[in-house]
């Protein structure tokens, strides 16, 4: 499997191309659900190696499909999306975008969290794969996906009908970039990332003049009640041996200083390796909102929406263990680590899901007519992205994480290591050297 990534001299026949779009890429980002330009140049790229592509699946999702020949479906998954935040990395490619967010103000927007980099990577695999085919059978799916940041984009390209177009994958594979040394690999040991749940809370309180309090229902105190009681939420729910996370990361009241606003919002967001332990929180979290609200004299009851949710990011074991196989073959052992759980959350587990069950086969959704089936195997790694000058400094200067407006990926190192990922992890699924 191999041969193909040594005949054609591996990444050296795709990297100078796979640079410059990792730079556009960087250079043009675009909020979630806003992906257009994003996903017009990713489906040119496949639309010219010889895919059959479809746009807009759900959304701005792109899919691009090569048939050759009998053998498995495999699914190569990157994200289209970029964040809110202000880029602040001094790169000559760095971003000056901006765009209207969700609430129609304007923010800057920059790729902090690497799906430039994955999108690139995938890009040069796909190119890869696509002039190697007569060394592999099956067929071979490339996935553009848009809203990961808002956690939407996985579900809506699976409502949309993605495996009614690619047929249901026998694994779905994705990298994603984490700050340690760029040329390496890691792979998480159960867990690799959090389940979580996103809440916003609306208080609804009684609006008048800051100078007759005792008139109103003041809904930025309750608001701020909430946030300090929250605070115990983990330690007083959870047990010491579970590890979960309870982040109030919004507050929105009021527009003047005279002025006691009629409502306040909050956005948060918990996290935990099981549904039980969200379930937990999320009900800790009802019942405190609920209480402070009562204990003030609101006039109403305080709404309480799930903005978004993901499942708990574990990769099927057997799957994994081939994929990691190859990795170490083609790397060396010593480039492919160990990686903790981590508390970040991903989408990217809706797609072992299609009315199938959980990871390593356990039961988790039935198909039609109530009857089990198992869910589909996914393979997930992390690609290192940081240069050695800054893996030397990470002891003093802490290396800038993802969703950092400091975070900047190490390309020359990083972008080749993750073509070859991409690679190899389809070559050791797909069918066998055909010569």
């Amino acid at each position: 499997m191999a041969s193909v990534i040594d005949e054609l001299s591996a990444v050296d026949m795709v990297l100078p191309e796979a640079t410059m779009f990792y730079i556009d890429l960087h250079s043009h980002p675009e909020l979630s659900g806003a992906e257009e330009r994003t996903a017009a140049v990713f489906a040119a790229r496949l639309r010219r190696d010889g895919f059959e592509v479809r746009t807009g699946v759900g959304g701005h999702g792109v899919v691009g499909v090569l048939r050759n020949g009998p053998g498995p479906i495999v699914l190569l998954r990157a994200e289209l999306d970029a964040l809110p935040i202000r880029e602040e990395t001094g790169l000559p490619y760095a971003s000056g975008a901006v765009a209207v967010g969700p609430d129609g103000r304007e923010v800057p927007v920059m790729h902090a969290c690497g799906h430039d980099l994955h999108l690139a990577c995938l890009a040069g695999a796909a190119t890869l794969l696509a002039a190697g085919r007569e060394r592999w059978t099956g067929t071979l799916v490339v996935v553009g996906q848009p809203a990961e940041e808002t956690l939407q984009g996985a579900r809506a390209m699976l409502a949309a009908g993605l495996y009614d177009l690619t047929g249901r994958p026998d694994v779905v594979l994705a990298q994603h970039t984490a700050p340690f040394p760029a040329g390496m690999l890691a792979y998480g040991v159960g867990p690799v990332m959090a389940g979580s749940v996103s809440l916003e809370i609306t208080v609804h309180g009684r609006g008048g003049h800051a100078a007759t309090p005792h008139l109103a229902v003041n809904p930025v105190v309750i608001a701020a009640s909430v946030v300090l009681r929250l605070q115990d939420v983990v330690s007083l729910e959870v047990d010491p041996a579970e590890q979960a996370v309870l982040t109030v990361g919004s507050l929105r009241a009021g527009a003047a200083s005279n002025v006691i606003p009629g409502e306040a919002v909050l956005g948060l967001t918990l996290r935990a390796f099981t549904p039980a332990v969200l379930e937990r929180l999320t009900a800790a979290v009802t019942s405190i909102v609920r209480a402070e609200c009562a204990a003030a004299g609101a006039d109403r009851e305080p709404e309480i929406r799930v903005v978004s949710s993901s499942p708990v990011n574990l990769p099927e074991s057997g799957a994994t263990a081939v994929v990691r196989a190859a990795h170490e073959a083609h790397f060396g052992a010593g480039l492919v680590a160990a990686w903790p759980p981590a508390m970040a959350t991903e989408d990217f587990p809706f797609f072992a899901d299609a009315g199938g069950g959980g990871p390593d086969g356990g039961a988790g959704g039935r198909a039609a007519g109530g009857a089990s089936r198992p869910g589909i195997p996914t393979v997930y790694w992390l690609l290192g992205t940081a240069g050695p000058r800054q893996w030397a400094a990470a002891a003093t200067v802490p290396l800038p994480a993802n969703h950092s407006s400091a975070f900047a990926p190490h390309a020359r190192l990083a972008l080749p290591a993750g073509i070859r990922a991409m690679t190899v992890a389809a070559l050791a699924q797909l069918g066998g050297d055909r010569r």
